[in-house]
C-alpha cells in the first residue's frame, strides 16, 4: 500500500492533481467513498459508486430532474409517435467531446453526432462487452431496421420499440444509457475503464485504485447557468477510497470532506439525536439534508400454493395480513431502530412515483382491531396453527425482533430465522419462505418497477414477484397501465394498482428509505435526489 501512496503523490504533482492549494481550496470539492470503484465505464455502472462518478464524467440524451421527471440533456428535444413505439431524439449542436491528445480522431475537440449515441447504446448489447446495463433495451425491437436504434444524419436518433413501453424514456436516464466517444473506446479496448472519455463537466485526471480519484473540470463543457456562465463552477473533485466510515466522519468534521452521504452505526448516534435531527454542536458546521428514497423496505407473504397440504398457512388469509399490519408501530421502530431515517408507510409505491405532491398521512397502529380480526380468525380455524416463520439475514434481526414482540401482542406466534444472504436470497426466489424481510429498490424512477412485482407473469424465480400474488383484477389494470400514455392517466392507474396491493397485502410495507446527505456549510448549490445521484454541475464551496 505504500508505494500505491507514493505513486499517487507523483501523479498528484505532475499532473497538477488537486494541487489547487490546500485541502479547502474552494476550488475542489472532496468526498470519500468507502468502497473502491470498479469501473470508470458507464457500460458496468451497475451501483452507486460508479454512477458518482461516471455521471461526472459522462452526459446521456436525457436526465431526470429532482422533481422525478425526465428532461433533455445533450438531445434537445424527444418525442414518441402515435403508435408509441418510436422514440426520436434531436441532439444539441453545441456538445463536444474533449481533446484527448493520444487518441486518434480526438487530437481536437469533436462534436458529439448521433452514430455516437448509437455506438453507446449498441456496446450495452454487445455480448463481449458483458454489461449489466443490456436490460434497459430490452424493449427495443431488434429485428426492426438498423437493430432498432438508427441515426438520421448528424443529429437525429430513432429508437424502435417492440410495443409501447411508457417507462422506456426513463430508463434512459440510467448511468448505462450515457454516451461515450467511440475513439477511446476503440483506443483503449478493455482498459477504456480507467481510460474513460466522455462530454460531461468533468474529465479523469488519474485514478489510484484503493487510494483516490481526481478529476478536472471539462474546459469543453456545453452548458451554461442562466447567466451565461459555462458549468461546472468547480475545479476539481477528490474523491479518497478510505474503508474506515469513523475515518469519513471525522473527515467531514475536520473540513477535509465536503460531504457525507447515508447513514453508519459509526457515526449515526453522534450526528442524529433521538428524533432524527441534527445534533446542536454540529449545527454550526454542517448541515442535513433528506429527501424520500425510491426504496421500500417490507414483509413479504408467500400466497402459492404450498407442497403439504395438511398445513394450513395463516397468512393465506388476508384478515391475518391485514392484522398484522395494523398491529405495527411503524413510527416507533423509525424513531429507536433508525433515527428517523426512513418514513413510515403501509403502501408500497413511493408517493413521488405517482404523481402525489402531498405527503402520505402517517399510519396509524390499531392493535385493538387488529386483536379481533386475528380472534375472528381462530374462531374459523380451530386446528392448531403452524408457527409462523420469518426469515431475514443478520443485518435485520432487531427489526425483525420487534415485529415479533409486536405481533405476539395480538396472539400470533413468530419464529425469526436468520439466514446469510445467499440463502436467504434463494429460499425467497423459490417460495420457500413464509414470510420474508425484503426490500426493494427501484432500477429507474417509473411506478411500473414497484407494481411490477405483483403481476402474475411475474411469479419468481422468473421474475421478481416473491409472493405469487395473482389477482385478473389487477393484472387488467396493469396493462392498461403498460398501453397508456398520457402521464396523468398512468399515475391515477398506478394510485389504483398502489391501493391494491395496500387491500390485499402480499407484502407488508414497512417503511420508504430516506437519501441522507450532510453537507459542509461552504457548500451552496446542493442538488439532492430521490435517486440519490450526485449533480456536482451548480455546486459552489466558499473559503
Amino acid at each position: 500500500m505504500k508505494w500505491k501512496v507514493a505513486f499517487a503523490g507523483i501523479i498528484w504533482t505532475v499532473l497538477g492533481g488537486c494541487s489547487l492549494g490546500d485541502e479547502r481550496n474552494p476550488r475542489v470539492f472532496r468526498y470519500n467513498e468507502s468502497a473502491n470503484l470498479t469501473s470508470l465505464d458507464p457500460a458496468h455502472a451497475r451501483s452507486l459508486e460508479p454512477m458518482w462518478v461516471t455521471d461526472q464524467i459522462f452526459d446521456g440524451l436525457v436526465e431526470l430532474t429532482s422533481e422525478l421527471k425526465v428532461a433533455p440533456l445533450i438531445a434537445q428535444s424527444f418525442e414518441v409517435d402515435s403508435s408509441g413505439t418510436i422514440w426520436e431524439f434531436v441532439l444539441r449542436d453545441d456538445v463536444f467531446f474533449p481533446r484527448t491528445p493520444g487518441i486518434p480522431g480526438l487530437e481536437k475537440d469533436r462534436r458529439l453526432v448521433a452514430e455516437d449515441v448509437v455506438f453507446s447504446l449498441e456496446r450495452l448489447r454487445d455480448l463481449d462487452v458483458a454489461s449489466s446495463g443490456q436490460w434497459i433495451l430490452e424493449s427495443v425491437d431488434s429485428e426492426a431496421p438498423f437493430g432498432g436504434i438508427q441515426a438520421i444524419g448528424i443529429d437525429t436518433v430513432v429508437i424502435t420499440l417492440k410495443s409501447p413501453f411508457p417507462p422506456f424514456l426513463g430508463l434512459l436516464t440510467t448511468s448505462y444509457a450515457n454516451i461515450v466517444a467511440p475513439e477511446a473506446v476503440r483506443h483503449f479496448g478493455v482498459d477504456f475503464r480507467s481510460h474513460p472519455v466522455g462530454t460531461g463537466p468533468f474529465r479523469l485526471a488519474w485514478w489510484v485504485e484503493d487510494v483516490a480519484c481526481v478529476l478536472h473540470r471539462n474546459p469543453s463543457y456545453w452548458e451554461k447557468d442562466s447567466s451565461g456562465q459555462s458549468l461546472p463552477y468547480l475545479e476539481a473533485v477528490h474523491i479518497d477510497f478510505a474503508l474506515d466510515m469513523g475515518a469519513e466522519y471525522q473527515g467531514l468534521l475536520q473540513g477535509r470532506y465536503d460531504f457525507m452521504s447515508g447513514l453508519h452505526a459509526a457515526y449515526m448516534e453522534e450526528l442524529l439525536d433521538d428524533s432524527g435531527q441534527l445534533r446542536p454542536e454540529h449545527q454550526g458546521t454542517i448541515r442535513l439534508e433528506k429527501v424520500p428514497f425510491l426504496k421500500t423496505d417490507y414483509i413479504g407473504l408467500f400466497l402459492g400454493e404450498v407442497n403439504d397440504e395438511n398445513n394450513w398457512n395463516p397468512t393465506q388469509d388476508s384478515r391475518i395480513r391485514r392484522a398484522m399490519s395494523w398491529a405495527i408501530d411503524r413510527k416507533g421502530l423509525a424513531r429507536h431502530l433508525r433515527r428517523g431515517a426512513v418514513v413510515p408507510t403501509d403502501h408500497f409505491v413511493p408517493p413521488g412515483l405517482l404523481g402525489l405532491q402531498h405527503k402520505r398521512e402517517e399510519p396509524v397502529r390499531r392493535l385493538s382491531e387488529a386483536r379481533l380480526l386475528v380472534d375472528s380468525v381462530k374462531a374459523d380455524h380451530t386446528e392448531s396453527w403452524p408457527s409462523l416463520l420469518l426469515s431475514t439475514t443478520s443485518d435485520y434481526t432487531d427489526l425483525c425482533a420487534a415485529l415479533q414482540f409486536q405481533w405476539k401482542e395480538i396472539g400470533l406466534d413468530v419464529e425469526i430465522e436468520v439466514l446469510s444472504a445467499t440463502v436467504h436470497r434463494e429460499r425467497v426466489a423459490q417460495g420457500d419462505a413464509m414470510m420474508f424481510r425484503k426490500s426493494w429498490l427501484a432500477d429507474y424512477a417509473d411506478a411500473e418497477n414497484f407494481l411490477a412485482l405483483f403481476a402474475s407473469r411475474n411469479f419468481a424465480p422468473g421474475g421478481p414477484n416473491y409472493t405469487h400474488f395473482s389477482s385478473p383484477r389487477y393484472d387488467a389494470v396493469f396493462q392498461r397501465a403498460m398501453k397508456e400514455r398520457n402521464p396523468d392517466q398512468r399515475d391515477a392507474l398506478h394510485r389504483e394498482l398502489d391501493a391494491m396491493v395496500a387491500d390485499e397485502l402480499p407484502v407488508i410495507p414497512l417503511f420508504h428509505d430516506q437519501v441522507t446527505h450532510f453537507i459542509r456549510h461552504e457548500i451552496s448549490g446542493w442538488s439532492i435526489s430521490p435517486t440519490n445521484r450526485l449533480d456536482l454541475r451548480r455546486v459552489r464551496k466558499r473559503d
